[in-house]
């Protein structure tokens, strides 16, 4: 509900601006959990089929527009939403996976035997170029202000889509929640295909969904 100047409360609360940050589909080195980064690897089939299934969801939310990451894995899955929404696709290469240097292309269990002591202060939260490459709060510093800018574009409680990949979209999330990078591990990871959801709120940012593959829900209780 809102409340008017004069104190008077409406039953017709605008929603707000509303960005579904969607990862893409399954790719060959997702299932053999080899480190992916910048590297530009495919969707497999069952990466593909997942994209044409969560497209279908998103499409009955009526996004107002769509920016993917410029990397095939990511550009493939918006497309299957582009083609049901008539909506055109905008690529920024600001929406790339995190750069991992020499982690690029080893698994977990290689990434734990060379480099362990990189990957546990990693994982402490404390700031780590893995593998050489880009620290978490400069992949937001990039990412951040790509989905900013196109949520500025939407109309009053319009729905963009972002389609990138997920420690970006982790980064981001914390980013634009305002959380300690720290703690950006806590949100958890997304699996393939899905996404998360953050709505405009009265003090910012609010995330409504987070690894979600259903159609939110409103909230319902005390809490809206």
């Amino acid at each position: 509900m809102a409340v008017s100047a004069t104190g008077e409360v409406s039953g017709s609360a605008r929603r707000g601006r509303r960005v579904i940050l969607w990862r893409h589909g399954q790719t060959s080195w997702n299932v053999e959990r080899r480190f992916q980064g910048s590297t530009d690897v495919e969707l497999t089939e069952t990466g593909v089929a997942q994209a044409r299934r969560a497209a279908r969801l998103l499409a009955s939310l009526q996004p107002d527009a769509i920016v993917a990451s410029d990397l095939r894995r990511a550009a493939a899955t918006a497309a299957e939403l582009a083609a049901l929404t008539g909506l055109d696709v905008v690529h920024e290469e600001g929406l790339r996976e995190t750069y991992a240097g020499v982690w690029q292309g080893l698994t977990h269990d290689e990434i734990i035997a060379r480099h362990g002591e990189e990957y546990a202060a990693w994982k402490r939260g404390e700031p780590v170029r893995r593998g050489g490459g880009e620290l978490e709060t400069e992949v937001a510093d990039r990412a951040a202000p790509v989905v900013l800018r196109h949520a500025e574009k939407l109309p009053e409680d319009g729905t963009l889509v972002v389609v990138s990949h997920g420690g970006t979209i982790r980064t981001t999330i914390g980013r634009l929640l305002g959380l300690d990078p720290r703690s950006w591990e806590s949100l958890g990871g997304l699996s393939n295909c899905c996404w998360s959801v953050l709505g405009e709120g009265a003090r910012g940012w609010r995330l409504m969904e987070h690894n979600a593959g259903t159609l939110p829900e409103p909230v319902l209780g005390d809490d809206t």
